[in-house]
């Protein structure tokens, strides 16, 4: 099976973590926008649950995703099942009508600019985000996509390198429930 092994982290100073990470050889992609659509199931309220289930619009991409429950308290590792759909900028109000009429409802929606990258870090392929969320801040969100077997190393790999960094508490909520207080 395959884990999302994440930890997110509030930053005070956005330009000084982006020099951290490339002073470690951190490479970055251009900004994206992305619009989060979160959902509620029919029968079960997946805040009380701890699962996730988002429609994701990046430019013309778009994408399905459910997260499951968290299985930790340190990190964010969940199961994370992610599938692409049809491109275009009118798909997610097709697909949300799509869920509306199935019975889910509109949880919320994130808007946010991130600044995608890499990083190699014992042994592992670190997914980088450093993310603006309107209108609670800027984060550095940190992620090892790991097997049953790697899963302890990746969760070791990820505390090892927020100690490096310095990045102090991670913030288990979702921009969503950071959002919603």
């Amino acid at each position: 099976m395959s884990w999302e092994v994440e930890q997110k982290f509030p930053l005070q100073d956005f330009v000084a973590a982006r020099q951290k990470l490339a002073a470690l050889g951190a490479n970055f992609e251009p900004q994206i926008e992305q619009i989060d659509w979160y959902f509620n199931h029919p029968s079960r309220d997946f805040a009380q649950t701890d699962e996730a289930f988002r429609l994701r619009q990046v430019g013309e991409g778009n994408f399905i995703t459910y997260k499951g429950p968290k299985l930790d308290a340190a990190t964010k590792t969940r199961r994370e099942i992610e599938l692409p759909l049809p491109r275009g900028r009118s798909l997610p109000d097709q697909f949300a009508e799509l869920l509306t009429a199935l019975g889910f409802r509109l949880a919320g929606t994130v808007h946010k600019i991130r600044e995608p990258g890499m990083l190699d870090w014992e042994g592992h392929h670190v997914h980088l985000a450093l993310d603006i969320v309107d209108p609670i801040g800027a984060f550095l969100e940190i992620e090892i996509v790991a097997a049953d077997d790697t899963l302890a190393a990746a969760k070791s790999g990820l505390e090892s390198l927020a100690r490096r960094l310095a990045l102090g508490p991670g913030e288990r909520r979702s921009y969503l429930e950071l959002l919603a207080k």
